[in-house]
């Protein structure tokens, strides 16, 4: 085979694998989106049973410094839970666990608290999913391949544009 031939079909080889990984990357930030709005809803939930929004419930501070007003005689140190506040602790509610047919009767505060963690994770992975679907575009764009669609030096001013953390 000549040997500019073998060059170009290892070329389109590359792009190919590139362009595969870019597809199943997008595909994997659209099920993470999925589970996240899942948990989201969740948390909405749980926050609307203990009757508490994000920003209802006081900070530990805000509430340490009320409790020294009214009662002296108090311990300083008092845990509040920003989901829960002063939400029952002995209640217990139903949850289904990730990737799993049970469902478990758990404490409401370990119930949100798994919630949350696991949204966090989400958070993580998805930004770093979109981080690697950022660089394949830019490798795939370097190459020419989508030249006709977005040029390769756009393309790589809006990723080193977010990477400085302003677009986002």
């Amino acid at each position: 085979m000549d040997p500019d031939m073998q060059r170009i079909e290892q070329g389109l080889i590359e792009v190919e694998t590139e362009a595969e990984h870019l597809l199943l990357a997008r595909q994997q930030l659209v099920e993470n989106d999925k589970l996240r709005n899942a948990n989201r809803e969740a948390l909405t939930s749980l926050r609307k049973k203990a009757k508490t929004t994000k920003t209802s419930v006081p900070s530990p501070f805000e509430s340490l410094m009320k409790e020294i007003e009214v009662h002296e005689s108090r311990p300083l140190v008092k845990e509040v839970c920003q989901t829960c506040g002063h939400h029952d602790s002995k209640e217990h509610t139903w949850m289904m666990f990730p990737g799993s047919d049970v469902f478990a009767r758990i404490p409401f505060h370990a119930a949100h608290t798994i919630v949350e963690k696991d949204q966090e994770r989400l958070d993580y992975e998805t930004k770093k999913l979109q981080s690697y679907v950022k660089e394949k575009s830019l490798n795939i764009s370097g190459k020419g391949v989508l030249a006709d669609k977005i040029g390769p030096g756009v393309l790589r001013s809006l990723v080193k544009y977010d990477a400085v953390g302003v677009y986002n």
